[in-house]
């Protein structure tokens, strides 16, 4: 029977009190786990950032869903299918497109590279000068937008449900959510600091492990709230679709070929994503890592969405502000105890992505800045000091932009936020897509027709947006794209031709080949059915 909405204020205190001691509980249980992974100040550079590179696929399909599950996904994105449904899941299952890239295109070429950053690979191929601003604009938006958002997705829950028993904080909500960004960004930076990527991963296990429980939990409850799942389709019927008319003003299904070339920055070029493949035993182990992370995301994505079209129905569509769906879950039809269980997913789930953001950002920083351009003849354990120090100051710009982030969010609570921040992290990612792509494909490239194209494509992005009424920002990044591409790759064609298709896949064994052709095979699949 389906209870009441309640705002936290309205909970006894008593069974709020055992949900914060069991968070509490976890948080410990976390940092103990994570220390056990200390590594020492005589660590060398690939023990600390790339954990020796002896990581097994297990711990590669683990640790790349856990970094990539975060308060973005739990809240923004339930939010967002409480808006518009099934569609919403693009974002989860199209994965598998990027997953499958980066195991067979980009991953053999890194690893036969032996890079430790996406950053060396750019520059074998396309100069230093496109490298060099590669980097730094990846720092910028790691240590910015990326890490302030993850920051405040966790107090946004944080504060929603503890809100009565953090008032010792202060009265203000606002207060109270700076406060608890300000203890997430620390928390997480301490062991990724002292453990490095063995730390992460060590961590991203346990995370995963909870984040999955509550995750299932919390899908089983919404559906039996409904009714059963029989009731998706009698009361929320116009939500079971994956595709969206081409004139939807935030979903229609021509931007998920735009999604497509984000999935290319995303899955093969974000260096908090790549690096645990990069620290792969074997290409084998990456690469079934990678297709095994593919089918996790078929179940995130029955976590994340299924429960916001649930709660579509169980309201019927009541709710001001859609990102309110977990929150709204959790407080009304979870009993004590398992509603700190959910709570505890939620911030496994940030700091699985949080204290991924800060190892890569160490890495990126210390390998290809210190290392590369301020102390070439720095010693291992001088360049690792220089990464741990990179956590520290990161930490401070993430706790700020998580800051600023709260208070656009409050400036609009009706908006679905989870595309809100998609829009403004594009116009970085599309600038990437072009050069990753450009060196996986081209063979020869002029490398200030390369910077030229690497920088405007961010701007046609930003035109696209402005200039054509109504535009969807996915269908303006793969427009921007495809122009910043052509700009680049048209001259090297016409010069120098491109790399063979059959240099582009690489396969590690025949059964890995056969598995990744049939998670592609069950994504198209998954489209017929439910199209």
């Amino acid at each position: 029977m389906k209870r009441p909405f309640l705002l936290p204020s309205t909970k006894p205190c008593y069974t709020m009190l055992i949900d914060f001691i069991i968070v509490i509980s976890y948080f410990a249980l976390v940092m103990i786990f994570a220390m056990r992974g200390k590594v020492g100040k005589d660590a060398n550079v690939e023990e600390y950032f790339l954990s020796s590179r002896n990581l097994r696929w297990p711990s590669i399909a683990i640790s790349t869903i856990a970094t990539n599950i975060s308060g973005y996904q739990l809240l923004g994105m339930m939010g967002s299918a409480y808006l518009y449904g099934l569609a919403q899941a693009n974002f989860e299952i199209n994965a598998i497109q990027g997953l499958f890239m980066a195991a067979f295109i980009f991953v053999p070429m890194y690893l036969k590279d032996r890079v430790i950053t996406i950053t060396q690979f750019i520059e074998k191929r396309l100069g230093k000068e496109v490298a060099l601003i590669y980097s730094v604009a990846n720092l910028l938006l790691f240590s910015t937008i990326i890490l302030g958002a993850a920051l405040y997705w966790g107090s946004y829950a944080a504060n929603f449900v503890f809100g009565d028993l953090l008032g010792f904080i202060s009265d203000d909500p606002t207060n109270r959510m700076i406060a608890i960004i300000i203890f997430l960004g620390v928390f997480s930076a301490i062991y990724t600091y002292f453990g490095g990527l063995g730390a992460v991963v060590k961590t991203d296990i346990i995370q995963f492990v909870i984040l999955l429980s509550g995750g299932i939990m919390l899908l089983v409850v919404s559906v039996q709230a409904l009714g059963g799942w029989g009731q998706l389709y009698t009361k929320t019927p116009e939500l079971m679709h994956l595709h969206l008319p081409a004139d939807h003003p935030k979903l229609p299904w021509i931007g998920m070929i735009g999604l497509l070339f984000m999935n290319i920055n995303y899955w093969c070029a974000n260096q908090s994503v790549v690096q645990r493949s990069l620290a792969a035993r074997s290409l084998e182990d990456a690469q079934i890592g990678l297709m095994v992370g593919g089918l996790m995301k078929y179940l995130m994505a029955a976590i994340i969405i299924i429960p916001g079209i649930a709660l579509a129905g169980i309201t019927e569509g009541s709710l001001a502000d859609p990102d309110q769906a977990f929150p709204h879950l959790v407080v009304n039809y979870l009993p004590t105890g398992v509603r700190a269980i959910i709570l505890c997913a939620v911030f496994a789930g940030l700091m699985s992505t949080v204290d991924s953001v800060f190892n890569s950002l160490s890495t990126l920083f210390s390998i290809d800045i210190y290392k590369r351009y301020l102390r070439p003849d720095a010693t291992d354990q001088e360049v690792v000091s220089a990464g741990r120090n990179t956590i520290l100051v990161t930490l401070v710009t993430g706790i700020l932009m998580g800051c600023y982030i709260l208070h656009i969010k409050n400036s609009d609570p009706t908006a679905a936020f989870t595309h809100t921040l998609n829009e403004i992290r594009y116009y970085f990612n599309t600038g990437f897509v072009v050069v990753i792509c450009a060196s996986a494909f081209l063979i020869a490239k002029n490398r200030w027709i390369t910077l030229a194209a690497f920088l405007s494509t961010g701007v046609f992005y930003s035109i696209l947006l402005r200039a054509v009424d109504g535009i969807n920002y996915l269908v303006a990044a793969m427009i921007a794209i495809l122009i910043g591409y052509a700009i680049l790759a048209i001259p090297s064609i016409a010069a120098n031709g491109h790399r063979p298709m059959k240099e582009w896949l690489q396969f590690s064994s025949p059964r890995v080949r056969d598995f990744g052709l049939a998670m592609l095979a069950s994504l198209i699949i998954c489209h017929i059915i439910f199209h």
